[in-house]
């Protein structure tokens, strides 16, 4: 590679070094390797775990130090190997691990995990956790590659090194593998096409129906599938990043098929504790539930996916410092269940998703089409809830189907709240006539701030946690969660959260409170009722979120994609969808609008 290219693509601000690691994935699907590396995602999967473990002896082990190589002048250099390999002075045999070097005139950087050195001349060893493929080279072109990238590193030191060896675990083999110049131009050239990709800014496109995603442990955030079903089937990837006014579905002329390659339902989930005085601690790998020195419950790290914690629970230092480690969010309610703050390790690497946002959000027109997207699927999940019920409103459904066609064309942002409000008046009242005639709950208008009623209560809690819910799920994927399209920003707001929970109210929220009331699952005796106010008792918001969480976790069958997921994951992808709107993967944001 020459200076002017270096000095071209230093202009943008690609970092020096490419860790050899990362050349593997690049190699192997070059949107994983932007994924991990430009944008800070990683997930594990059990092929990573297992990686990991194989790597425990290597992994932070203690180097030997390796001796100095003595350079002969270029002149006298061997012709196999590269300008300034090393001298052959005699020297002990050296076995190293975990060998840290960096090639700035290659541009590459490496942890070697086991470097042999002898008489000078340094081979490499790299453990790959699996078996031998059936290969001609016993080999797979992304591995010899990182292994190549070792050994270039080893050359531009001064070592002598002229192949190297991949030792795979399942089958305890070691496979040679000759630095020849074929696969060292290779190297090369995928080492400058990552730097061009980089500094282009802009994310390769995902495989197509390729038979690797579904191991991959960055499936669920790349969602491959997913992200083409709304391209035509001869586009190369990237659309445009400027979204048109056009608010029609997004949805290609001739769909693809969707494979389902997440999970339909969530292992880990969350853990709630309500009861004063209580306090949350933690032995190992366990959450202790503890009142005074006594313990009423244990539960795993692996299998919490966030901390809920209302009005005054204490929260050990130890317990607190394990969550942030973990990646586990903290959510504090008030004892009413107010959402009112959460706490979180460092913020999410990915700063393209947020510098998208942010430009996405000052440009009216931008934040516009995204918000007409926001209440155009409220109106039409409000209407199909009052129609599956009340299907002889009709002049009520007339109208939110009218509203609906309306806010999609909405030229300002105060004529679209002006629609909202409307269509939400028409919905709720005819969701008081959802609620069984014989329950002794009574609903008139939507009130908060507080609630005045049971039913208000129960909208205004369950509100909450829906917001809750969607603030982790935007956090963890790198959104600002402050910052919004439809809902502006205001102080202690997350106006990005209550933006996407807008089309899920009447889905996750409304279904759940005629659900409580109908079923007589909850009854006035879990009410308090001070000073004109209205909220949950201890035993009521435990009914409710109960019933909350049974229906995050019931499965449905996506309307665009036909596979069934639970909604608790239907949250993720729709938030994944409205990062790939962001950054002009998907011409649309696609609502989420249940049939």
């Amino acid at each position: 590679m020459t200076i002017a290219v270096w000095t071209r693509l230093e202009q943008h601000d690609v970092p020096d070094l490419i860790p050899a690691r990362m050349l593997n994935e690049f190699c192997y699907c070059p949107r994983l390797a932007y994924l991990e590396w430009v944008q800070g995602e990683f997930t594990d999967n059990l092929d990573t775990l297992q990686g990991r473990f194989d790597h425990r002896r290597l992994d932070g082990a203690e180097t030997t130090a390796l001796p100095e190589p003595v350079v002969r002048p270029c002149s006298e250099s061997s012709a196999s190997g590269s300008d300034g390999s090393a001298d052959s002075i005699p020297f002990e045999p050296i076995h190293a691990r975990s060998v840290l070097l960096s090639a700035p005139e290659e541009g590459l950087i490496a942890r070697i995990d086991l470097l042999d050195l002898e008489n000078s001349t340094a081979v490499p060893v790299d453990y790959k956790h699996g078996p031998l493929p059936d290969l001609p080279e016993q080999a797979w072109e992304p591995e010899r590659v990182q292994l190549c990238a070792q050994g270039l590193i080893l050359r531009a030191n001064g070592y002598h090194c002229e192949g190297g060896f991949l030792y795979y675990v399942q089958s305890r083999r070691r496979v040679s593998v000759p630095f020849d110049e074929p696969l060292i131009e290779r190297t090369r050239a995928l080492v400058y096409q990552f730097r061009q990709t980089v500094a282009s800014g802009r994310i390769p496109p995902p495989l197509d129906d390729s038979p690797k995603c579904p191991r991959c442990s960055l499936v669920g955030i790349c969602l491959p599938d997913e992200t083409r079903f709304f391209l035509p089937k001869d586009s190369p990837g990237l659309l445009a990043e400027s979204p048109g006014d056009d608010q029609t579905a997004a949805v290609p002329s001739a769909p693809r098929e969707v494979r389902r390659l997440i999970p339909a339902r969530d292992d880990a989930l969350p853990l709630y504790v309500q009861e004063q005085g209580l306090t949350l601690g933690k032995q190992g790998d366990l959450l202790l539930i503890r009142r005074r020195q006594e313990t009423l419950q244990q539960v795993r790290l692996l299998d919490t996916s966030q901390v809920c914690l209302f009005g005054n629970v204490q929260l050990t230092t130890q317990a607190l410092r394990e969550l942030c480690a973990a990646g586990i969010p903290i959510c504090y309610f008030s004892y009413g269940g107010w959402f009112y703050g959460m706490t979180t390790g460092l913020m999410h690497k990915n700063v393209e998703l947020r510098l998208a946002q942010f430009r996405w959000a000052v440009h009216p027109r931008r934040a516009l089409a995204l918000a007409r997207r926001f209440v155009v699927g409220k109106i039409k999940n409000c209407r199909t809830l009052i129609r599956r019920h009340l299907p002889n409103q009709q002049a009520d459904l007339l109208q939110l189907a009218q509203l609906a066609r309306q806010a999609a064309a909405a030229p300002d942002p105060p004529t679209l709240l002006g629609i909202e409000g409307a269509a939400a008046q028409i919905y709720f009242a005819a969701f008081a006539q959802l609620l069984k005639p014989g329950t002794h709950f009574n609903f008139e208008t939507r009130n908060r701030r507080p609630p005045r009623d049971p039913v208000n209560a129960l909208l205004s809690f369950l509100y909450a946690l829906l917001t809750k819910e969607l603030t982790i799920v935007v956090h963890t994927m790198g959104f600002d969660p402050m910052l919004g399209f439809f809902h502006r920003p205001r102080y202690g707001r997350p106006s990005l959260a209550l933006d996407l929970a807008e089309e899920f109210r009447p889905l996750l929220a409304d279904s759940v409170v005629l659900s409580l009331i109908n079923t007589g699952e909850i009854s006035q005796d879990d009410f308090i009722r001070r000073a004109g106010a209205v909220s949950l008792t201890e035993r009521g918001r435990r009914t409710v979120i109960a019933a909350f969480e049974r229906r995050l976790d019931s499965l449905i069958r996506h309307p665009l994609f036909g596979y069934r997921i639970s909604y608790r994951r239907v949250l993720h992808v729709q938030a994944r969808l409205l990062a790939r709107t962001l950054l002009g993967e998907i011409p649309h944001y696609p609502n989420f609008l249940t049939r």
